[in-house]
């Protein structure tokens, strides 16, 4: 019998996990319903009501963990999925009056509500949530502070407003806003949010002995405990059946190169220039600032870059992007990217296949270095920008050019705000929706305070290769394209 918490990752991971196994041993299409039972054997409830409806929520997980949508008939499309059966614990009614209320003479919550739905009863004030607007003047209004705001983790965690309740109180998303930045799923306190997987295709081409190349990210390194190098990671990738591992720290050399060249040309014409390594961001820009969509630079990102060098060099390789970001695997759908990766797996998702395998990811001294310090320093936001000054220098550019460094989502809607009224005075602008940069997605496994003493140290070993030097040993070995 399995062992379930009512901690919101341990269930997220448990169903990864025992999803994986099944998988790997071929048996996911006759054993996937016995999972809940396994997992919930009841009577009694773990984390939730009832084991029915706990069980109802491994089911969507399930699904979720298959790469299909939560509920069967929907279709629409969005990396990030809401599971029905574990959004309705959040409170329906955004403002509430709290037990401060004095039942004041001035009565200033009852005039500054424009639509009638403040009234005074015995006790204190009372607000109708069949006519109240969420407009929030009644709190502001309240000189005892007696009004609280019960917004939704979720929805006020989300930076372009994409997210809403229907008339069962359950969170919609929508699509033509979302950037796929995972924040919603991050802060849920539920779990209602998750993200498709692609666990299940990328066992089934490794079963396949199809030649199945990884592709890690720079904000990996020091998430799989102390003194864990790429080299260890790369040799548990192999056992788990992985054909070899490469570091996306070489395309984001590749990146740095190429966008450095698009940035000299923009000077040259008076242009200014967004990054496009960040999909979120760059999601942001193409749903909400569509008029700033011919600013950003059309190099690809790290992971795509990588994808073509690795295609370049093995036509039929099939490439899994490995890191912290959920919005890369919208990146991967994205048809405009030829030669991109095929697949994308959070660090998460990587522990549950690797658990389901009984495979450790231990120091044993292997070392690998594929790119640059620079290009490890995409990982951590403003990484991006010191890796293209570098390549300016390194090429005999002027490197004095003003960057905005657009920290957290907050930071890069007010960085394109400026830019689109023309008030931004710097000439290029990098983004990274999460806070700290990609250290900090929503599929890591540590945060970054905690992987940062052993990503340091790791980075301090490293040689002093140039940018240059990757781009040169890459293009020395095959022809690939760098931009869109």
């Amino acid at each position: 019998m399995l062992t379930i918490t009512s901690d919101i990752n341990d269930v997220k991971q448990e169903v990864l996990r025992q999803v994986a196994k099944l998988a790997f041993e071929g048996t996911l299409e006759e054993k996937r319903d016995d999972i809940p039972y396994e997992m919930l054997p009841g009577p009694k409830a773990t984390f939730r009501c009832c084991v029915y409806r706990e069980r109802e929520i491994i089911r969507q997980r399930i699904r979720l963990a298959e790469g299909k949508y939560p509920a069967a008939g929907l279709h629409n499309h969005n990396i990030v999925q809401v599971l029905d059966s574990a959004c309705a614990e959040c409170p329906i009614q955004r403002y509430v009056v709290t037990d401060n209320c004095q039942k004041c003479l001035g009565k200033k919550c009852m005039n500054a509500c424009k639509f009638g739905a403040i009234s005074i009863g015995r006790d204190k004030a009372y607000i109708d949530p069949d006519k109240c607007k969420e407009c929030g003047k009644c709190a502001q209004s309240c000189p005892y502070n007696a009004i609280s705001d019960h917004q939704r983790p979720c929805k006020k965690s989300c930076p372009v407003n994409a997210i809403s309740t229907d008339e069962n109180g359950i969170v919609t998303i929508d699509d033509e806003k979302c950037i796929h930045c995972g924040a919603c799923i991050k802060n849920c306190p539920f779990g209602a949010l998750s993200d498709i997987s692609f666990i299940v295709p990328i066992i089934k081409a490794i079963l396949k002995k199809k030649p199945v190349y990884a592709m890690v990210a720079p904000a990996a390194e020091g998430q799989f405990g102390k003194d864990v190098t790429m080299g260890d990671l790369r040799e548990a990738l192999i056992a788990l059946g992985f054909t070899d591992m490469y570091e996306v720290a070489l395309g984001a050399d590749l990146t740095a190169e190429s966008e450095g060249k698009e940035w000299m040309e923009a000077l040259e014409h008076g242009e200014k220039k967004t990054t496009s390594c960040c999909p979120a961001f760059v999601g942001m820009i193409r749903r909400h600032f569509p008029h700033l969509t011919d600013l950003i630079s059309t190099t690809v990102s790290p992971m795509a870059a990588t994808s073509r060098y690795i295609k370049a060099l093995h036509p039929d390789a099939v490439t899994v992007f490995i890191g912290p970001c959920v919005a890369k695997k919208s990146e991967v759908l994205d048809e405009k990217v030829e030669g991109n990766a095929d697949y994308v797996l959070t660090l998460k998702e990587l522990s549950a296949m690797l658990d389901a395998r009984e495979i450790q990811v231990t120091p044993s001294g292997s070392h690998l270095q594929q790119g640059s310090i620079y290009g490890r320093h995409f990982a951590h936001a403003g990484g991006v920008t010191e890796a293209v000054l570098q390549s300016l220098k390194e090429n005999g550019a002027d490197e004095s050019v003003s960057v905005c460094r657009a920290n957290g989502a907050k930071e890069c809607k007010k960085a394109l705000m400026l830019l689109k009224s023309g008030r931004l005075p710097e000439a290029f602008v990098e983004g990274m929706a999460c806070e700290g940069g990609c250290v900090n997605g929503p599929g890591s496994l540590l945060q970054e305070a905690e992987s940062k003493k052993t990503r340091d140290l790791l980075q301090s070993q490293m040689d002093d290769r140039r940018i240059i030097d990757t781009v040169n040993d890459c293009e020395s070995q095959c022809s690939y394209k760098m931009h869109r």
